[in-house]
């Protein structure tokens, strides 16, 4: 599976001011919320009971919330980075500034997109230019690049 699968362009935020985890994780249910007709709570909710199970911040100033949904038929993806880094309890204990929001159906197996949305943000020169880039379009661009 291909992030373009899952991921457009027009779900690219860039320069967000968030000002804490909980902040990020409900504008990022909010638009997820708008682009597969669910209602806020029940996405905020998932993703707020995965990270009692432990954070999503992966490292490398980087989280990948997720959470399935028997409700939606195929992955969603939503891209926030941010203007300043926020504590997100990453495994590494820095803090995060680029959040890769996941939404899966239940029946499908989660790895094949986590995994590959993982492997393109530890490559360092993906998030260098990540991180350069001006505008979403650009980030865009170098998400979906193969």
């Amino acid at each position: 599976m291909k992030i373009s699968d899952f991921l457009s362009a027009a779900n690219v935020t860039v320069g967000a001011v968030l000002s804490s985890k909980q902040e990020l994780l409900e504008e990022m249910a909010r638009k997820a919320a708008l682009a597969v007709n669910m209602p806020l709570d029940r996405i905020l909710s998932e993703l707020l009971k995965r990270e009692t199970l432990g954070s999503t911040g992966v490292g490398g100033g980087v989280a990948l919330p997720h959470a399935r949904f028997p409700e939606i038929d195929k992955p969603l993806g939503i891209l926030f980075r941010l203007k300043k880094p926020i504590v997100f309890d990453a495994v590494d204990e820095k803090p995060v500034d680029t959040a890769f929001l996941l939404l899966l159906p239940e029946a499908s197996d989660p790895l094949g997109a986590l995994a590959g949305i993982a492997r393109k943000l530890r490559d360092k020169a993906v998030m260098a230019a990540l991180r350069r880039a001006r505008d979403s379009a650009e980030v865009y661009r170098i998400l979906t690049a193969d």
